[in-house]
């Protein structure tokens, strides 16, 4: 992998059930939403009505594994949800799904229609390795508030994906900073799928060759590497 990705131990210790799955990619193509990705949305959106037959997105096993997550480092899953279940309640509404940009879009698809956390970053905006560690609590955070960049810090132990400018996403996938996000201009990037047991892993596989397949229709001649599960 050109990119380097590492999870610490002390997150393995405290989620030994943990894995993901790194989709490399260059050579895309982004750009506003179309009708094509929209159709995409709708379409895992009924998927996961049919997935979870009647249930909330939180009744779900491995929502509820996130849940148990997010409890064990100091974060109240029902306010701060991890980016799967807020997306499923939101494809479950009167709102829907939000259109973002084609890469976006793609991967909300994925990450809805198999219940499992998926995020996407500009590779070209990354400074050094991803690590996914439990924060001091001192670590900078970039994001935007009315419309104003302001920093924040994580709390003390949270789960954080950073890199060597700070933190890129808070409280394990909750909420992503803009420094890295996919724009319609990114050409490069790294998708990673997020599981708990008990999802197995060969679903997470699943989803991931599904990620990869759209990610070659929507940007063809893209170079596309799928990592093994970690």
């Amino acid at each position: 992998m050109t990119l380097t990705l590492t999870v610490s131990d002390e997150v393995r210790a405290l989620a030994p059930g943990f894995t993901h799955v790194a989709i490399e990619a260059y050579g895309l193509v982004n750009g506003p939403s179309t009708e094509g990705t929209s159709a995409l949305l709708d379409d895992a959106a009924r998927r996961l009505a049919v997935r979870l037959d009647g249930r909330a997105p939180h009744e779900d096993p491995h929502m509820a594994a996130w849940r148990e997550a997010y409890t064990a480092f100091g974060s109240k899953p029902s306010r701060t949800r991890n980016s799967a279940e807020a997306l499923a309640k939101r494809a479950l509404s009167g709102a829907g799904l939000p259109r973002i940009n084609v890469l976006v879009d793609v991967y909300n698809a994925i990450s809805v229609a198999h219940l499992i956390p998926v995020g996407g970053e500009d590779i070209d905006r990354i400074q050094g390795g991803m690590r996914l560690v439990r924060a001091m609590g001192d670590e900078d955070f970039v994001t935007v508030a009315d419309g104003e960049e302001t920093v924040e810090h994580p709390d003390a132990g949270e789960v954080v994906w950073r890199d060597d400018a700070g933190v890129t996403c808070r409280r394990w996938n909750w909420r992503q900073g803009p420094r890295t996000r996919l724009t319609e201009e990114s050409t490069s990037a790294v998708f990673l799928l997020e599981s708990l047991a008990p999802m197995p892993v060969a679903e997470a596989e699943r989803a991931g060759a599904e990620l990869a397949e759209l990610l070659e229709k929507f940007s063809p001649g893209a170079r596309i590497t799928v990592h093994a599960p970690e």
